[in-house]
């Protein structure tokens, strides 16, 4: 403030932090354009013959410099959103607090984001800057600007890189090979002010030291304590949004490790507290996030819904085995257990109910496995969800919850012939439904008291 004042006495123009750039050419950063996707560099091109800068940028070229294969390539132009819709056939203009254009190449999507003004940079005029709410979150966003702003708007430095395929150079900003290169999160900025700005950045500085393996610079993390119960004025879809993108890192098991060292776990995932806290829960979740977090590393799809579906298990359990002590009958406390634990969880982490019906089955399945003679075993095999939910009961079996023989026994019987399955058979001791009476109508109740 003081310095902005002095600045306007003296008639000086403000000087913003990495206002230019320090260009590496190809020898320095080693990224190649064929490492590059075909639709990221047709892109950037047809923006360069248009006269526009077309340049592959944040977590793309990341990666590429720790010699990752990006998931994702997004693009960053000075063309404006009408101008970028008018050079694609296929594309389509998206957003409201910021629009973007969404460019269709084949089945690819990429995103192509308008430079974006920094609003951290010192103004002459105090109606420049961007309306804020009492906590300092932004509550617009949607103003252009020139590269050096937008590079000065991303919240870390790794992010904060720009890569020309046209002159195979890298124009960082702010030190972020550096920070790569030393493994380091680092926040652009005053880290109070970017946080306050928009509180998602701690979740994301902790998913990203999770998935790269990196740590928090301290400055970057010495607010976050004080910070954290601010995310309780972001939307719920948002935080979820985030808490999916963490679980489905393939690193999941290091991010929910990391929100809670950090203490964020209580924005994004409460339950983590009494989950953590249950030695058999603890097993039960990190048998689950391993699972996961192979088979995403395997390029193998892993279904947020049997994930959402684990991580609530510990709840279900326990609600469960509580009505159950009251004197419920076990299956009907199994289905109220369900009910309460996802209605207490929809003001927490807005859990899509889309969700709900495929965790529901894989819950409600658990107790037929328990059921292994006459022919209960058959018909749980020709279930739908039986694979999600066979998978379901070896977490539990490796958790300690059940025996380790009801997950063995399973495993065999998918797998031995027709004659070997009817020996593996258990006396089914669990009591038969009885039979209700057909009542009948009183046409052949009549019929049956007439005289002949």
């Amino acid at each position: 403030m003081i310095r902005r004042f002095i600045n306007k006495v003296l008639g000086r123009k403000p000087r913003a932090a990495g206002s230019s750039a320090q260009i590496l050419p190809q020898a320095k950063h080693g990224i190649r354009r064929d490492q590059l996707d075909e639709c990221a560099l047709k892109t950037c091109e047809t923006l360069a013959q248009a006269g526009f800068k077309g340049y592959v940028v944040g977590g793309a070229v990341r990666d590429l410099l720790l010699g990752f294969t990006p998931k994702d390539f997004d693009v960053a132009t000075d063309a404006k959103p009408e101008q970028i819709r008018k050079l694609f056939r296929r594309s389509r203009i998206i957003g409201r607090r910021f629009q973007i254009v969404h460019v269709m190449c084949g089945r690819e999507t990429i995103e192509v984001t308008t430079f974006r003004s920094n609003g951290q940079k010192e103004t002459e005029d105090e109606d420049e800057q961007r309306p804020t709410d009492e906590h300092g979150r932004l509550l617009t966003d949607n103003v252009f600007g020139n590269m050096a702003d937008d590079a000065a708007r991303r919240d870390f430095t790794i992010n904060a890189l720009y890569y020309d395929p046209a002159r195979d150079e890298v124009h960082d900003y702010f030190g972020g090979v550096a920070d790569c290169k030393k493994r380091v999160i680092r926040m652009i900025g005053d880290p109070e002010t970017r946080f306050r700005e928009d509180p998602v950045r701690m979740l994301r500085a902790a998913r990203f030291a999770a998935k790269l393996d990196f740590h928090i610079d301290p400055d970057t993390r010495k607010p976050v304590a004080t910070l954290a119960p601010l995310l309780s004025n972001i939307p719920r879809a948002r935080i979820f949004d985030e808490a999916l993108k963490l679980l489905l890192s393939g690193h999941a098991l290091r991010g929910v490790h990391q929100l809670r060292a950090e203490g964020l776990h209580h924005g994004m995932l409460p339950l983590l507290d009494t989950i953590l806290d249950d030695p058999t829960g603890e097993r039960f979740i990190t048998a689950a996030l391993k699972a996961t977090d192979l088979r995403i590393l395997q390029d193998k799809p892993a279904s947020p819904a049997y994930l959402f579906g684990a991580l609530l298990w510990p709840q279900v359990l326990q609600r469960w085995k509580a009505l159950e002590a009251a004197g419920e009958k076990s299956q009907p406390a199994l289905f109220f257990a369900m009910d309460e634990v996802l209605d207490a969880q929809r003001g927490q982490l807005a859990i899509p109910r889309r969700y709900d019906g495929m965790m529901k089955e894989v819950w409600a399945l658990q107790p037929r496995f328990e059921q292994r003679g006459g022919q209960r075993p058959y018909r749980l095999l020709e279930h739908p969800r039986f694979r999600a939910a066979y998978d379901f009961l070896l977490l539990r079996a490796e958790s300690g919850e059940v025996a380790s023989e009801l997950g063995e026994w399973w495993t065999r019987f998918q797998d031995v012939g027709d004659a070997e399955r009817e020996r593996m058979l258990i006396a089914d001791n669990a009591p038969k439904p009885r039979r209700r009476r057909k009542r009948k109508s009183p046409g052949e109740a009549a019929s049956e008291t007439s005289p002949e």
